[in-house]
């Protein structure tokens, strides 16, 4: 992936755990700050699967931006995923703004406050950013030379900041050293880095019209790195991948209480 990736948040526990996780990244540049200020061809938005951008840095964006943002992103929706976008998908739309040029929208959830942290959506949504940003390099080169995300899923979605790091790094490096032709072939690879994702991805949602509304992820989680935090329910072990399952990379602790 060529683009400049800087990852930013306003939650100091989140850039900590970026900077403990992502070490071995310089690359990539984090940063104590707003979305807002980062002059990025492309921001990234963490909304659900109707588009509705009405709390969280979503509000945030669409309040910076207007409320025509939010129709375009629903237009995208409606235009490829006949309204619902499935988790681990994402669009891209122009702004009409100089800052940034591009909104890429993806969802860590299906509704508007579900609670995933007992998921894998953060490394679906974080994957699929990345890999829009891909796409949209290959429809118009050179378009996203540059892309800003937040801590996906920390908010909201009650996912803590040492695990929304490591899923986020996971998902960097996977689509970082591999290309990919659409979604789907990104999930099949997230999955063998992952372990099952809780859907089959066997039988993914088209990228085009007539896709189906996805579910909430749910299933095992096998963080690549740092210690385990149990899910809410029984913990399956995740299935290994041509018998390899990824080694997990130690992790500071932090003093989460969110």
């Amino acid at each position: 992936m060529d683009a400049q990736v800087i990852l930013v948040d306003v939650n100091a526990k989140m850039v900590a755990a970026w900077r403990e996780v992502f070490v071995d990244n310089p690359e990539v540049i984090v940063v104590h700050g707003s979305m807002t200020d980062q002059a990025t061809s492309a921001w990234v938005s963490p909304t659900n699967s109707k588009g509705m951008m009405d709390g969280g840095l979503d509000g945030v964006i669409k309040k910076f931006l207007g409320p025509k943002i939010q129709t375009r992103v629903q237009s995208e929706i409606a235009r490829l995923y006949q309204g619902t976008m499935p988790l681990g998908y994402a669009t891209c739309v122009a702004t009409g703004a100089p800052k940034p040029p591009w909104l890429i929208s993806t969802p860590t959830m299906v509704g508007r406050s579900d609670d995933v942290s007992d998921t894998l959506n953060v490394a679906l949504a974080c994957a699929a950013a990345f890999q829009m940003v891909q796409m949209q390099n290959v429809a118009s080169p050179g378009s996203i030379g540059s892309v800003a995300l937040p801590g996906l899923g920390a908010n909201t979605g009650k996912v803590p900041v040492e695990i929304c790091a490591d899923l986020m790094w996971t998902a960097y490096n996977l689509v970082r050293s591999q290309e990919f032709k659409s979604f789907h072939d990104m999930r099949v690879a997230l999955e063998a880095e992952l372990g099952a994702l809780g859907n089959d991805a066997s039988t993914p949602a088209p990228v085009v019209a007539k896709a189906p509304s996805a579910p909430g992820v749910k299933g095992p989680f096998f963080p690549p790195k740092g210690p385990v935090i149990p899910p809410k329910g029984p913990v399956v072990p995740p299935k290994p991948v041509g018998g390899v399952v990824p080694k997990p990379k130690p992790l500071a602790d932090f003093d989460d209480t969110e």
